[in-house]
């Protein structure tokens, strides 16, 4: 936004502007879509990524500008329940919905693995992706089968009771698994497993204690970032971690430090725009190398371990270097924590996320090193099947039953116990039901899901005798 500040503020801008008003006698609307037109036109063409990035910026605020010299207000949801068509979302416009009004989208762009996505299921909201919209269809009545894959605009009368009935079985079958609420997840024969939930915001702990979640397997920090338009400070974050380990009561609570890079882009963290950022400077690599973003993070996460359960988890470890310097790192921290008298768990443990091919093979050396591993199926999908998740033209190719996949998951897990350690899943895959009688056998400790699959996974495991592997 000061970048945008900045381009109002230019001396250029303002007299192309002002020329074709005065010298053309055109309004003011025209003279700045012409003059957005021709900067953008200018700073595309140029050979710097920095300057071709601000094209796009050139664009928005003067997209902006007529909207204001038309009367025209920011866009919002509706005051009514509502599903919400678009070109694409991005998950700082998806976070920021207000969810009693969202009953889902539908996008013409995007992949059934990237992160708004994710977030949809988070929600417990149904989404359609790669679909042909159309601007006629604002304002009328629809109908989204995210079971099927449906969208459905003026449905005929018949079509609409069907649906309306199958959506009274849904409701009923969601009646039937909150009977699961309050009994332990452990299979007829006594084997125990945990179930944790998967959260992005403070917002989504209704749904948590909803479904009955036995903790926090993941906490993705990185939304606290995407939902501001400015660094979040270490006092906002400390208020946001305190919030969720007191809300917890004593639960587990695992908050996964900064990841962003990939799809997961925030604007005023002003990154150099990468060939492949999926392979590029993020996570972990990124904060090491950023300790304006990094100490601040894990300062406010040690202050709000003394009101809970909360442990660390590093992303996108690839090297036992990686790890042990984070782990210096917060050992700096404590102690200036210590000096100032300032509380917070000084057994605070610490682990990884599993989510290259890397740690999954170095598991027997990662986990003498750290406290627990947690499993990220999506990027240990995409990274060992070398498949984009993001790219709807290879979802066909995308298959996270792969047996290398679970070789890899069994490793970490026999790799874990070996040295007294758990291991947990705590990607997407962790959600399959198809899958959960499986993970239980191979002695997968902990799923930590979309909280909506919580109670789904709890029938299951207590309706399966566990067998050997």
């Amino acid at each position: 936004f000061e970048v945008h500040q900045m381009m109002l503020e230019d001396d250029d801008y303002n007299d192309s502007v002002k020329n074709i008003i005065t010298s053309q006698g055109l309004n003011a609307e025209y003279a700045v879509a012409t003059t957005g037109d021709n900067f953008s036109t200018m700073f595309a063409a140029m050979d710097d990524e920095y300057f071709q990035a601000r094209a796009v910026d050139v664009k928005d605020i003067s997209e902006r500008i007529i909207n204001i010299l038309m009367g025209i207000g920011e866009a919002t949801v509706s005051d009514e329940p509502s599903i919400i068509v678009a070109e694409d979302l991005a998950p700082s416009e998806t976070v920021q919905m207000d969810k009693s009004k969202l009953l889902g989208f539908v996008t013409r762009l995007g992949s059934s693995n990237s992160h708004t996505a994710i977030l949809a299921r988070t929600m417990n909201i149904p989404a359609l992706i790669q679909v042909d919209i159309k601007e006629e269809w604002n304002g009328k009545q629809a109908i989204i089968d995210g079971f099927s894959g449906k969208f459905i605009i003026e449905p005929e009368a018949d079509v609409l009771e069907e649906y309306q009935k199958k959506q009274a079985e849904q409701q009923e079958r969601r009646r039937l698994l909150a009977e699961q609420k309050g009994k332990p997840t452990v299979t007829k024969n006594g084997k125990a497993i945990k179930l944790f939930a998967n959260i992005g915001s403070v917002s989504d702990l209704q749904s948590v204690m909803e479904n009955d979640a036995a903790g926090i397997g993941l906490f993705r920090s990185e939304f606290l970032y995407l939902e501001s338009d400015a660094y979040p400070t270490e006092e906002e974050q400390f208020k946001a971690y305190k919030m969720v380990a007191e809300t917890m009561a004593g639960k587990k609570v695992i908050i996964r430090t900064l990841d962003v890079g990939g799809d997961k882009e925030i604007p005023y963290l002003a990154l150099e725009k990468e060939e492949n950022p999926f392979l590029g400077f993020r996570a972990i690599r990124l904060c090491l190398k950023r300790e304006d973003l990094y100490r601040p993070q894990l300062k406010a996460l040690l202050r709000a371990s003394a009101f809970g359960q909360i442990k660390i988890m590093i992303p996108m470890v690839t090297c036992i270097e990686e790890i042990r310097e984070a782990k210096a790192l917060i050992e700096e921290i404590k102690k200036e924590l210590d000096e100032k008298g300032i509380a917070y768990n000084k057994e605070i443990k610490v682990g990884i996320m599993v989510e290259t091919a890397a740690a999954s093979l170095m598991a027997d050396v990662f986990a003498k090193e750290v406290d627990f591993f947690s499993i990220g199926t999506n990027d240990l999908t995409q990274y060992t099947l070398a498949i984009d998740r993001q790219n709807e033209k290879l979802d066909e190719f995308y298959n996270p039953h792969h047996e290398a996949l679970l070789r890899m998951i069994q490793m970490v897990v026999d790799n874990a116990h070996k040295c007294g350690k758990w291991a947990g899943i705590c990607g997407e895959l962790g959600a399959d039901p198809t899958l959960t009688e499986q993970f239980v056998r191979m002695g997968v400790d902990e799923l930590s899901v979309a909280p909506s699959m919580v109670l789904k996974l709890r029938k299951i495991v207590r309706e399966m005798n566990k067998a050997e592997k």
